[in-house]
């Protein structure tokens, strides 16, 4: 769980997302920063026996720094008024489907999957729905993945067939996609719950077998 002085800190940072504050705040920043460490801690121990592939990823691999790049950005308030955990069979930057924690006062959330993947990755992705769109849909269509996603997130999908697939394809509406991923909302207070930790890795288990589809499309030589 996540203590009630760390969902304070993002509460403030939010109303207060600028550098005189942030250094005026320093020490709560340092307590927040363990807070978020210990947090990403309970996760890992959570999900690592449930997920195997986790098991080389150490804290450090999961964790965001609390700096925005504002370089090409038009928001140009310097901080994350969130906390991102991500959990991935690689690391950060690297091309593989993961599981994601996204604690925040506008927005609080739970995903996996891959999201916004390159173009060469796309192509990879694609092919494999493309021969295996079964397998796809048997992942979107059980049960627990009904309940908690209901449907891979539509999010920016294409309007029309991607080049080089038919528009009447048995699995055009996967293929118009341009993200694979599954996404439940959660309260902003909910983090602090003792339970927070055991409920969300249950959620989020649910969702290894796309993880497992996107990673072997992935691992694939295109």
């Amino acid at each position: 769980m996540l203590t009630k002085e760390a969902l304070q800190f993002i509460e403030d940072l939010t109303a207060n997302n600028n550098r005189e504050w942030f250094l005026d705040n320093k020490k709560r920043y340092e307590k927040f920063k363990t807070d978020y460490q210990n947090l990403v801690a309970e996760f890992l121990s959570a999900m690592k026996p449930l997920d195997p592939s986790l098991e080389i990823l150490e804290v450090k691999n999961c964790m965001f720094r609390i700096n925005r790049d504002i370089r090409f950005s038009k928001d140009k308030t310097p901080y994350k008024n969130h906390l991102g955990i991500w959990m991935s069979t690689g690391v950060k930057g690297t091309n593989r489907a993961g599981y994601y924690i996204h604690i925040g006062k506008n927005e609080s959330f739970i995903a996996a999957g891959c999201y916004v993947p390159e173009a060469e990755d796309l192509k990879k992705i694609r092919k494999e729905i493309a021969f295996f769109y079964e397998d796809l849909e048997e992942i979107v269509a059980e049960k627990s993945f009904q309940k908690i996603f209901k449907n891979l997130d539509q999010n920016n999908a294409l309007k029309n067939a991607p080049k080089n697939y038919e528009k009447d394809h048995p699995a055009i509406d996967f293929l118009k996609l341009k993200s694979f991923t599954a996404t439940d909302k959660f309260d902003f207070n909910e983090a602090t719950n003792t339970d927070f930790v055991q409920k969300t890795a249950a959620k989020l288990i649910v969702l290894k077998p796309l993880n497992d589809f996107l990673n072997r499309a992935l691992n694939t030589e295109n």
